[in-house]
């Protein structure tokens, strides 16, 4: 079922193939080895405050987004980011707007219908698998969510299917413990590493503690038993 606008044949054949795509059981990955922040809203801030720290415009230009693009906004929440990056990527553009909260899922869909985002397609996804088209997108959003991943190095694994040679994968989070609903920069560096996806851009966003990172891949996908996990320490 499609809520939220027209969605082209070809980005609805790439979503149904991603349903069926083959994916190794999750006791096959390593747990997490480190805290996971529970979900505690579906809003990280008020849009209004964003808007005032210029939050997407940094971001969206730190990540060279471009009209045309295919993107997604994984954990999009009350889709801040979503509705944002439709108009951006324009008509020929492409967002799929991702949250695994059912009802957080309904009303974001009923949002971009309300708004008319045509070129927006809200998807359920689950707590280990983003549910992403194979090999489609040009940018991967994850802002103010990735500590909330229960199992990081599943999430990652489906996650770096989606990418298109040449795209990223784009986080923006808080320089906190995870407890405090943040990452340390060196432990996302480490636990994206170990899919070979290599840091390309980072840096420090105004207003507070978060923090911008873009990440390509450097190399093939490992079989989860190949997946070597980082430190607890770290």
């Amino acid at each position: 079922m499609r809520r939220g606008g027209t969605l082209a044949i070809g980005w609805l054949a790439l979503a149904l193939a991603a349903c069926r795509a083959e994916g190794d059981p999750a006791d096959s990955f390593p747990p997490a080895g480190r805290d996971v922040a529970p979900i505690v809203s579906d809003a990280f801030s008020t849009e209004d405050v964003r808007d005032r720290v210029g939050e997407f415009e940094a971001v969206v230009a730190a990540a060279q987004v471009q009209p045309g693009m295919s993107v997604a906004d994984i954990g999009a929440g009350e889709g801040y980011y979503t509705v944002r990056l439709s108009p951006l990527v324009g008509a020929k553009g492409r967002v799929l707007a991702q949250d695994i909260v059912p009802e957080t899922r309904d009303r974001l869909a009923d949002r971009v219908q309300r708004e008319g985002l045509d070129n927006v397609t809200v998807r359920l996804g689950e707590p280990a698998d983003p549910k992403l088209p194979p090999g489609g997108l040009d940018r991967i959003f994850m802002v103010h969510m990735y500590h909330e991943v229960t199992d990081p190095y599943a999430f990652l694994w489906h996650l770096v299917g989606g990418l298109k040679p040449g795209g990223e994968v784009i986080v923006v989070d808080a320089d906190r413990p995870v407890k405090r609903h943040g990452i340390p920069p060196a432990r996302l560096r480490c636990e994206l590493a170990a899919l070979n996806l290599r840091l390309e851009r980072f840096h420090r966003l105004p207003g507070g503690d978060s923090f911008f990172a873009a990440f390509r891949a450097a190399g093939p996908r490992p079989e989860p038993g190949a997946i070597k996990p980082c430190s607890e320490q770290l």
